[in-house]
């Protein structure tokens, strides 16, 4: 249902946007709610190992918040661009960057300190043109569309309601929501954790930069993760 379509209405989707959604003092509080429990989801899961995927159950989170906040699953920004040319290409800038920034970076830093666990890399065993194109499917749907919906979308969001979406309350959003990503990649041991933050910093810079544009990070997310793909998968990967 159209957000329009509820004035006037008395229904409790209307009833929850006017008593919920649109008073600060009380939308903070449910959204510092949602942070929290967004949070204890992720290291539930990926930490703690107490919880089932935690994607999907921020996924499920994330639509019933948009629907009672915002008015409807629209709200989740994937409205089709006016042309793609410009969303590819700051995709690829991005991509580029955090490709760079782990290989040139990231990996001298952590590696005289912190490794990567055994089995970081689950395409390592990615076999035949069957296999490439079940991990394409999970990468632009799984990791690059789930992924980015729910700690760019949604945590990084909730966590800047905090602050009235100030640049202060988006930058710690960018801080909290990367630091979870990393958390979400702890079965990678402490490189690989370092490694997913600053990968979340990258996505959510481009989200945040480009007018929280959802598709941005999306498709740099999407085309990082087949880049690798593609290296381990012709054995380029070192």
């Amino acid at each position: 249902m159209h957000p329009s379509s509820c004035n006037g209405s008395s229904g409790p989707i209307s009833w929850v946007e006017t008593n919920l959604g649109a008073r600060g003092a009380g939308s903070r509080w449910i959204s510092l709610a949602e942070a929290i429990l967004g949070s204890v989801v992720v290291l539930g899961d990926n930490v703690w190992h107490v919880l089932p995927n935690s994607v999907f159950l921020l996924f499920l989170m994330a639509l019933i918040s948009f629907r009672l906040r915002e008015g409807n699953w629209s709200a989740i920004g994937l409205r089709l661009p006016k042309t793609w040319t410009r969303i590819v290409l700051i995709a690829i800038a991005a991509a580029v960057v955090q490709q760079a920034l782990g290989q040139f970076v990231v990996d001298p830093l952590t590696r005289p300190y912190w490794h990567y666990a055994a089995g970081a890399n689950p395409m390592e065993g990615v076999h035949g043109y069957a296999g490439l194109l079940r991990w394409l499917g999970v990468i632009w749907t799984y990791a690059a569309f789930g992924e980015e919906l729910v700690y760019r979308r949604y945590l990084l969001n909730r966590v800047a309601d905090l602050g009235g979406h100030s640049r202060s309350a988006l930058l710690l959003g960018l801080l909290w929501s990367s630091a979870l990503f990393g958390c979400a990649h702890w079965y990678q041991g402490p490189a690989g954790v370092i490694s997913a933050m600053v990968s979340g910093l990258v996505y959510g810079a481009a989200y945040v930069l480009t007018g929280k544009n959802l598709w941005v990070s999306v498709c740099a997310h999407g085309i990082s993760d087949s880049l690798a793909l593609f290296v381990t998968y012709f054995g380029f990967a070192g």
